[in-house]
């Protein structure tokens, strides 16, 4: 089920009042909820509700166990299980068919014919997502930092709609507090709430959605026959893209959890205007930056030991976090490249003497460090994007090979939505709270105009249909 359909339309209406009205009785209100979460799930593929259901059940006796376990041995013996489980589940349904393909194209090289066959396995919709919570969940009852909740709680926790299909990835600390007590109506911020959906939908159903359409889809599909500045555009194009479309989709999934009553992470701030690639991971999906510190970074050993070692463990928690992207090998490269770029940074601000780095905050300074993180990421997004390392290479070489070419996919309109995607990341943050205080402040008939004026306004610019959340893929 999609956000900006109808479909989801009616059935959080229906959801919402129901939510409220069973808030005051709590064992009422969890399984209601669990249950509109199934069948918000269930919409694309009933079966794999029962994927859910048994990853819920898998991960809450284990954690439960760990909990009560006075033995460390056995402890860790039970959170290797535990998270041998969820990688495993991981694996199956998004791994299996790239390592057998991988696996088969080493033995061919070195003439060897391995029985291995593909099964072209339908992959769940945001497995990756509901698999990293829970292993958050086992991982912190092990490391003490949170007890183990009822099997009902957690359920809300791994199932609750809002965030189940392309996060943010919220935390067992940051959740399940909020699930153990109802909610209080009084305390609602509806106009953050409604601010948050209607920019994601304009973010997703307008921008996104128009640039897919309009250059992204057309270039990268066959990139040698287009310009080099179509091939420029094009890229810049997609950077916007995918910012416009996965915060558009996780501004809406917090709007929704704050009228529901929750508060979620945020989970993007402005990461076009990074100064460098490591703030652009504090500002890119800030919930899964932060899940790839806490659950792989440190574990390696974060920056405790050598500066080499310290390089290595940037590296494998970047290329873990490619791989989480996608099953090809073109997402390790867009992981090796940021990892890569972590580690010089890391090694020159290792090297800097301090009048360098008093220097680096100059407005020149910092508008040049922006520009070149900016192209940076937009170079790396090309593997991200493109579907093979041959597309990758092609569009790479036609944005040297081909200028002067006719370019009738540079119109106006595409080059109005990368200056507004880009623009608005650097509009300063008093204006949209400015803008939701004067929200909050009209009449309930006057808020109600402005909602369904930026709903029309969305509805024309965007283009008939809503095409799938990019990051349901992952």
């Amino acid at each position: 089920m999609l956000f900006p359909t109808a479909t989801f339309a009616i059935f959080f209406l229906l959801v919402l009042p129901l939510s409220w009205l069973t808030m005051p009785w709590p064992h009422r209100w969890r399984p209601f909820i669990v249950l509109a979460s199934y069948v918000f799930y269930s919409w694309w593929d009933w079966r794999f509700v029962f994927l859910l259901a048994g990853c819920t059940l898998w991960n809450q006796v284990l954690a439960v166990r760990i909990w009560r376990s006075k033995v460390q041995s056995q402890r860790k013996a039970l959170l290797v299980l535990a998270l041998a489980g969820n990688i495993g589940l991981l694996g199956y349904f998004k791994y299996y068919d790239f390592f057998v393909s991988s696996s088969d194209n080493m033995a061919e090289i070195v003439g060897l014919d391995l029985p291995l066959s593909l099964k072209s396995i339908v992959l769940p919709v945001g497995v990756s997502f509901f698999t990293f919570m829970a292993i958050s969940y086992v991982v912190d009852a092990y490391r003490g930092e949170f007890e183990p909740t009822t099997l009902e709680k957690f359920a809300v926790y791994l199932s609750f709609f809002p965030h189940l299909v392309a996060g943010p990835i919220v935390r067992p600390s940051e959740l399940i507090p909020q699930i153990e007590t109802p909610r209080d109506p009084r305390r609602v911020d509806t106009s953050r709430a409604f601010y948050l959906i209607a920019t994601g939908l304009f973010k997703k159903v307008v921008i996104a959605n128009y640039l897919a359409s309009s250059i992204v889809d057309q270039v990268f599909a066959a990139p040698g026959q287009h310009s080099s500045l179509e091939i420029l555009i094009a890229v810049y194009a997609y950077a916007v893209q995918i910012y416009a479309d996965f915060s558009g989709y996780t501004d809406i999934a917090i709007g929704i959890a704050l009228l529901l009553g929750f508060q979620f992470p945020q989970n993007f701030d402005s990461p076009y205007a990074a100064v460098s690639v490591q703030d652009f991971w504090r500002r890119w999906h800030m919930t899964l930056s932060r899940w790839l510190r806490d659950y792989v970074y440190i574990p390696l050993g974060g920056n405790r030991g050598t500066s080499l070692a310290t390089y290595r463990n940037l590296m494998l928690t970047m290329l873990i976090g490619g791989l989480w992207h996608g099953a090809a090998w073109t997402f390790v490269v867009w992981g090796g490249l940021h990892g890569g770029a972590l580690a010089w940074e890391r090694w020159r601000r290792e090297r800097r003497s301090p009048a360098d780095a008093t220097r680096r905050t100059t407005g020149r300074h910092v508008w040049a460090a922006r520009i070149v993180t900016f192209h940076f990421v937009c170079f790396a997004w090309i593997f991200f994007r493109s579907d093979s390392f041959g597309a990758a290479w092609d569009m790479i070489e036609s944005l040297f090979t081909n200028w002067g070419a006719p370019s009738p996919l540079v119109t106006t309109g595409v080059l109005l939505a990368i200056a507004v995607g880009i623009g608005s990341q650097y509009l300063p943050a008093r204006i949209p709270r400015l803008l939701m205080a004067r929200f909050s402040r009209l009449p309930v008939l006057g808020q109600a105009t402005v909602l369904a004026l930026a709903l029309m306004v969305t509805s024309v610019l965007g283009p008939e249909g809503v095409a799938p959340f990019i990051y349901f893929q992952f």
